[in-house]
């Protein structure tokens, strides 16, 4: 069986939070890039909150561990859109397939470069030549922005090796067992290692500020994606869907880490509440509150994936067509 078909098979099967029918309800169904990430915490919380159903949608949520597998899902119309990170939708349109981010959560990636507190010698990216580095998947944003800060340690990418490992429990277990040396994570999981001294930050990309500092602007991350010809053909919807979405992005703004915690399902702590409500209050600043697209950020992200990714260099992209703020300026 080709690999895609297994992998669209398998997330077919892997549904999480999927909520209860409606009646007379739009059934709409997104997949989640790992439905536990704090990054893709806004539409879990649509849910949790009944802001989908308030909208009279019937949403299901799935999720696979890695937004590349959502992707896949998302060509074949197996979803109707998926929560992932925003460069997905330039790496696509390369492609030539048109997708378009309708809200974005985030103005930062929310991930972290660690390095296993065994390697002692290892102080920057500089370091990690000859060692194994962890990503969630191969062509997932984590490599995106991996090779990129390979590149500007000053390293080649063959001077490196990058090795899917999804994130959560097998990400931790690849770090401990030294499947990897090194790798890219999102909370509550990279909080998770640094709380146990199974490793610590090498480049922190988990707030504005670091972002900046460290990938020369803004990279617009999270957010929810679909097809563009989908989005013509059902405004209604996809407004309904942003309405959910933007009202629970004011809520992250307008609540504690521990209310926010409080409503979510007691699994996404993973056994320790107390490190997840800290995770989530250093995750705040990273949400867009109204859901619109930072105005340099698309420009930026091309920058980074212009540089690392062959398919993208050489071409001329339409930065226009991969976001519309369409539907977020008219949430009330």
């Amino acid at each position: 069986m080709p690999r895609t078909l297994a992998r669209l098979l398998m997330a077919a099967g892997l549904l999480l939070g999927a909520s209860a029918a409606l009646p007379g309800a739009e059934r709409i169904t997104l997949m989640v890039g790992g439905i536990d990430k704090i990054i893709y915490l806004p539409v879990k919380l649509a849910d949790r909150l009944g802001y989908f159903a308030n909208e009279g949608l019937d949403v299901e949520l799935r999720s696979e561990w890695s937004g590349i597998h959502g992707a896949d899902m998302l060509l074949v119309g197996s979803v109707q859109g998926v929560v992932g990170f925003y460069d997905h939708t330039l790496y696509m349109q390369a492609q030539g397939k048109a997708v378009v981010s309708v809200v974005q959560f985030a103005q930062a990636p929310g991930e972290v470069e660690l390095v296993s507190t065994r390697l002692s010698g290892i102080r920057g990216m500089a370091d990690l030549k000859g060692h194994a580095l962890g990503v969630t998947g191969l062509g997932s944003s984590t490599q995106f922005l991996s090779r990129h800060l390979v590149l500007s340690a000053g390293l080649k990418l063959n001077q490196v090796s990058f090795v899917p490992v999804g994130t959560g429990d097998a990400f931790i277990e690849a770090m401990n067992r030294g499947t990897i040396h090194a790798g890219m994570t999102t909370e509550p999981t990279a909080s998770r290692l640094l709380n146990t001294g199974s490793a610590r930050v090498l480049v922190d990309l988990r707030t504005p500020e670091d972002t900046a500092q460290a990938l020369g602007g803004p990279y617009p991350a999270s957010c929810l994606y679909m097809q563009t010809a989908w989005v013509s053909r059902h405004k209604p919807e996809v407004q309904k869907l942003a309405n959910a979405l933007v009202r629970a992005l004011r809520y992250i703004q307008n609540h504690t880490a521990a209310e926010i915690a409080s409503e979510m399902p007691a699994e996404f702590y993973a056994g320790d509440k107390g490190v997840y409500v800290k995770a989530l209050a250093r995750s705040k600043p990273i949400f867009i509150p109204d859901g619109r697209m930072p105005a340099s950020g698309p420009a930026n992200v091309l920058r980074i994936l212009a540089r690392t990714e062959k398919s993208i260099q050489g071409k001329t992209l339409d930065l226009g067509s991969t976001y519309t703020l369409e539907f977020v300026n008219a949430v009330k």
